[in-house]
């Protein structure tokens, strides 16, 4: 009698974590006696030329401290989901055929598709043709409605917290104005939280739009103080009152790429308080490297989460993580509910009792 057999890739972007949630979906599944493919290099290992290989204990031992994806990622290729600011684009129904006789081919019972917005969408594409998919919300962003928290976004905000420690001692060397760009396309939960852990002056959020004016007043104000430096936070989808998002350049598919509000909020403040202003831009270096153990168990509680869906046959679900529990919601659900950062909510209170500005 042939194993149960079951799939699981990595999608999109990477981050700190994902090999903890592959470790524990082999773990788990060997348990219950299963055989683990991984499909490499996201959705693409599904297609022509077919690429996979079989997961085991021996050849994930030891992964979970390890950065990235032992089994590739992509967030271009044939099944992009997205295209544009966040606007759903339908797969082609030859490449979902296609997708369906590989799994169906390799006696493949479910496939666990870990990833973010733009993945889960062709996960529920996929389910709803037949597949038996279950999801792992994946996004340091940690910006999907259905789940309290996402693996690698702790990550994320140490790196941030690690990059104004360093920051501050270079700036007070100076007496500068320091701005450092960090990731959060749609909402700032990056910028506020690292913000807030490395003791920023001030965080720029895309939830709450800044006047220049009124921020180049607060380091004026500080610097004129006696202020040793001034550090600012943006996230790279924060605006300016009036302002539009700033972009690189437009991709022809998935979502366009952002950045340069660093700059340009370096420049306005180094223009309006004519004081020496720096910019850094932590770009991919917040996807980079170990995770931390908060996200390894996170982690570890999806991958087990995610078998369990599958015990459970409750495909086109995702497991989430809410109220300190691991549970599950339908993946249609999730997709497209951007949970963003309420401009009032206690965080950003706290920031500002504690004297950070947001730029209002």
């Amino acid at each position: 009698m042939h194993r149960f057999r079951i799939g699981v890739l990595t999608s999109g972007g990477d981050c700190p974590g994902l090999n903890a949630v592959i470790r524990a979906t082999v773990a788990s599944a060997h348990n219950l006696g299963w055989e683990v493919l991984g499909f490499i290099d996201g959705y693409e290992g599904l297609l022509s030329p077919i690429n996979y290989k079989v997961l085991t204990l021996e050849n994930t031992q030891g992964i979970m401290s390890i950065g990235g994806t032992i089994i590739g990622t992509t967030n271009r290729g044939r099944f992009v989901a997205k295209s544009g600011m966040g606007e759903k684009a339908m797969i082609p129904q030859s490449i979902i055929d296609e997708a369906k006789k590989t799994l169906e081919d390799l006696g493949v019972r479910a496939l666990v598709c870990i990833g973010g917005d733009g993945s889960l969408t062709t996960a529920d594409q996929l389910f709803e043709n037949g597949v038996p998919v279950v999801g792992v919300p994946k996004t340091i962003d940690n910006d999907l409605s259905a789940t309290a928290m996402t693996f690698g976004f702790d990550s994320a905000v140490q790196c941030v917290a690690d990059a104004l420690d360093r920051l501050h001692t270079t700036a007070a060397s100076h007496k500068r104005v320091m701005v450092l760009e960090v990731m959060g396309r749609h909402a700032g939960w990056i910028a506020l939280y690292g913000g807030v852990a490395g003791s920023a002056d001030a965080i720029l959020i895309p939830e709450i739009p800044f006047s220049y004016e009124k921020l180049a007043t607060f380091v004026d104000k500080r610097m004129s103080g006696g202020a040793s430096a001034t550090l600012i936070v943006v996230a790279e989808g924060a605006t300016p009152r009036g302002g539009e998002i700033q972009t690189i350049d437009g991709a022809t598919k998935g979502e366009v790429r952002l950045g340069g509000i660093g700059a340009q909020v370096a420049h306005e403040i180094g223009e309006r308080t004519k004081r020496e202003t720096r910019v850094v831009v932590l770009g991919h270096l917040q996807r980079g490297g170990a995770p931390t153990t908060q996200d390894r168990n996170l982690g570890t509680r999806f991958g087990v989460g995610a078998v369990q869906l599958i015990q459970d046959k409750k495909f086109g679900h995702m497991v989430s993580y809410l109220n300190y529990q691991i549970g599950a919601v339908t993946i249609k659900e999730a997709v497209g509910q951007i949970k963003h950062v309420p401009p009032d909510s206690q965080m950003v209170k706290t920031a500002q009792a504690v004297g950070i500005s947001f730029g209002t």
